[in-house]
């Protein structure tokens, strides 16, 4: 087996027979693993609470080379994130933002979701709850970036011409993004893409801030995201994490609690 020891933030983990957790985390120096953690749920667990959602520390794990399940030795905790849990409108986004790490990283990510994802985490843990839908937007495109499947907005997803950047256009989750407006005329698929919501995507691509205006656009962004994840999943299975968010009935404000 190979030791590493790695910066890792947690993104789940449930429980294992009587005295174990099964933990999945992300890390910079193996992507995302599936870890046991042996004991983890005795009384005197040497991991206390070092393991659980959304903590990021130094994770001392043996790799093994041919199974998917490695074994978690000892976790170095450095920050809790519990003020994620201070407000729905943060753990449900923090929650989507997990699902999607555990749904598309790899081994081979060379670190880049768990600095992805621990970036936006912190930003969503101090931000008020108006504007957490937007930063978590954000922070979720550029986790899709660095997975490398980032939509195109500047040229036709299906011809490959450029884009003028102030047309409303038609965006194709199959074809993986805008199409000009022959290719929208191609076929049924595709939503509207408004020359607003277009670059709005493009800042949040390149790591820029850019609010919503208000809460159908925020839902529309949401539904956005959702689905082009699904498309590109093929698997058929839901995102739980993501539909629980877009479908908070109320605005981040009014579910804010101590």
């Amino acid at each position: 087996m190979r030791l590493i020891e790695s910066d890792s933030l947690v993104l789940h983990s449930f429980d294992y027979r009587e005295t174990s957790r099964i933990v999945r985390i992300a890390t910079r120096e193996a992507g995302v693993l599936s870890v046991i953690a042996r004991g983890a749920r005795r009384p005197k667990s040497p991991f206390g609470s070092a393991i659980d959602l959304f903590t990021s520390g130094v994770a001392h794990v043996r790799v093994h080379p041919s199974r998917d399940l490695h074994v978690l030795t000892g976790f170095d905790a450095t920050r809790t994130r519990s003020e994620l849990a201070g407000s729905l409108a943060r753990f449900t986004a923090a929650s989507a933002i997990s699902e999607l790490c555990l749904r598309f990283a790899r081994e081979d990510d060379s670190g880049r979701v768990h600095d992805a994802a621990t970036a936006v985490l912190d930003v969503i843990g101090q931000a008020a709850p108006d504007e957490v839908p937007a930063i978590a937007l954000a922070g979720a495109w550029r986790v899709v970036a660095e997975l490398g499947f980032a939509p195109s907005l500047d040229q036709c997803a299906g011809c490959h011409a450029d884009l003028a950047p102030n047309d409303a256009l038609t965006f194709d989750h199959r074809a993986g993004g805008a199409l000009c407006e022959r290719c929208g005329r191609l076929g049924p698929r595709g939503r509207p893409l408004p020359a607003e919501a277009r670059e709005t995507l493009r800042c949040w691509l390149a790591g820029a801030e850019s609010a919503l205006a208000d809460s159908s656009t925020r839902r529309a962004h949401q539904r956005l995201l959702r689905e082009f994840l699904e498309e590109h999943l093929g698997d058929g299975r839901p995102l739980r994490a993501f539909v629980t968010w877009e479908g908070q009935a109320a605005s981040p404000a009014a579910v804010e609690h101590a």
